[in-house]
């Protein structure tokens, strides 16, 4: 079982701001750091970004020795498949092979509309990841001195030499999510890593699990390959003034956090992620909003890690 810092960047922060989370949490023993790639706050006012996620994670690739790195998750409609390849390629060789790619079908039409970029109906967004994803194996696993082409409806690909290569053999690992019932669960067998149900409860993570391990099964893969994992909000706090100071940061209520987040005391959470652990998770990516609050990071990994980890 591992854990990973997750973050929001887009509600508002600097580089320095995530270099001292992601640096806290690899002196903390965390696994990973890993960011939402967007370009629109959701709330509040956004000051000082937007910021992109993958200068950021360029950044963090040289500021930083040990942390797994990567989006939760990128969105097809943001970049060509080939120049985002080659992207992560990059960031994964000055990693020495740390990254991990999160890719979906985008979601927020807002940012769209506010930074010129097409958002179409939720059929060709889908049908876009898939060639997406078609175009990104397919370079990253092409060999030196032969070509990569697709004949593809969005992203026609002709003669691409195999000169895109990851550190990581066989590419970067790609981490496909959401609660699609059909379309999301196959992409996840044929391409991903990893598949990763966010911001849901044990319960309905547990069907979402059920549901892609069937469609590896449908594709002759085994599901065993295919690691599960799911995100969360995190508020820790042992005394009831901590967790509502921690909630009031984040605009959160501590009653409705404990429902649908890790939230409360350590024992609270120990238990919360054991109910996860229960129906197939085996790695939790934490939000940590409050990016000022670098103790929470600490308190977390002296406290509830020692128990799951």
């Amino acid at each position: 079982m591992d854990f990973r810092i997750f973050t929001e960047p887009q509600q508002g922060a600097t580089y320095d701001d995530l270099l001292a989370v992601a640096r806290t949490a690899e002196d903390a023993g965390f696994d990973g750091f890993f960011r939402s790639d967007h370009y629109l706050h959701m709330s509040g006012d956004g000051t000082p970004g937007p910021t992109d996620a993958w200068i950021t994670l360029a950044g963090l690739a040289r500021d930083t020795s040990r942390l797994r790195l990567g989006t939760l998750v990128t969105a097809a409609t943001f970049r060509l498949p080939g120049p985002l390849a080659i992207a992560v390629a990059g960031v994964d060789q000055m990693s020495g092979g740390r990254v991990e790619l999160g890719l979906g079908a985008g979601w927020f039409e807002a940012e769209h509309t506010a930074y010129g970029i097409d958002f179409p109906d939720v059929k060709e967004r889908f049908d876009r990841l898939e060639e997406q994803l078609a175009v990104i194996t397919g370079l990253w696993t092409t060999p030196q001195g032969e070509t990569f082409s697709h004949d593809g409806s969005h992203y026609p690909i002709a003669d691409a030499p195999g000169l895109v290569a990851p550190a990581q053999a066989g590419g970067v690992p790609i981490i496909v999510g959401g609660s699609g019932k059909r379309r999301t669960p196959a992409l996840a067998a044929r391409y991903a890593e990893e598949f990763n149900a966010a911001f849901d409860s044990p319960e309905v993570s547990g069907e979402l699990f059920t549901r892609v391990r069937a469609a590896c099964e449908d594709h002759r893969r085994d599901p065993d390959e295919l690691t599960l994992s799911v995100a969360q909000v995190l508020c820790v706090g042992n005394d009831e003034a901590t967790l509502r100071r921690r909630a009031d940061a984040i605009s959160r209520d501590v009653d409705e956090l404990r429902s649908n987040g890790l939230a409360g005391s350590t024992d609270e959470i120990v238990d919360r992620i054991g109910r996860f652990a229960e129906v197939g998770a085996t790695r939790f990516y934490l939000q940590v909003l409050d990016l000022s609050d670098l103790d929470h990071i600490e308190e977390f990994a002296s406290t509830v890690l020692p128990q799951v980890s």
